[in-house]
């Protein structure tokens, strides 16, 4: 088994400065390593092939051989993972599901440290009518009090 720790010191060592953060790290049984990046203005191809090259001359020079390795970007439908990630989406179309099960869809307004907020349409009974009326809500969500979040895909 290779040692993931390692395996992200070198990872990490090569993304210092480059703006790309480390999201996704795994290491299966059989020696696959799954490395995902990402960054705000978007994941270069020539770029992830550097980092594949590095980490194949770093690994063989530790003498580790039977591996295999796939170094890539994020899914655009995986849950955001960073702080990173809600930066990039900022004004995007997200879906958010909340710890107690809810789902809420709306564009990704404010982002700091602590929490996130999402404009949302719901509806709202008006006094004097009989239907209820669409509105814009903004509803601020703490990172742990989330199951997840990710960019909404509509078609």
């Amino acid at each position: 088994m290779i040692d993931k720790q390692l395996v992200q010191n070198l990872i990490l060592e090569k993304l210092q400065g480059t703006g790309y953060e480390l999201i996704t790290l795994k290491i299966s049984a059989q020696n696959e390593i799954l490395i995902e990046v990402d960054k705000l203005d978007g994941v270069d191809v020539e770029f992830c092939a550097e980092v594949n090259h590095y980490l194949v001359e770093q690994l063989e020079a530790q003498g580790i051989e039977d591996y295999s390795l796939e170094v890539g970007s994020v899914s655009l439908t995986a849950p955001f993972i960073t702080k990173m990630q809600y930066d990039k989406h900022l004004n995007h179309d997200v879906e958010v599901l909340a710890a107690d099960g809810k789902k809420y869809r709306g564009v990704l307004v404010s982002v700091d440290e602590e929490s996130f907020a999402i404009d949302t349409e719901v509806m709202v009974a008006v006094e004097g009518k009989k239907r209820k009326q669409k509105e814009i809500q903004t509803l601020t969500f703490a990172y742990n009090a989330v199951k997840y979040t990710k960019y909404d895909l509509k078609f």
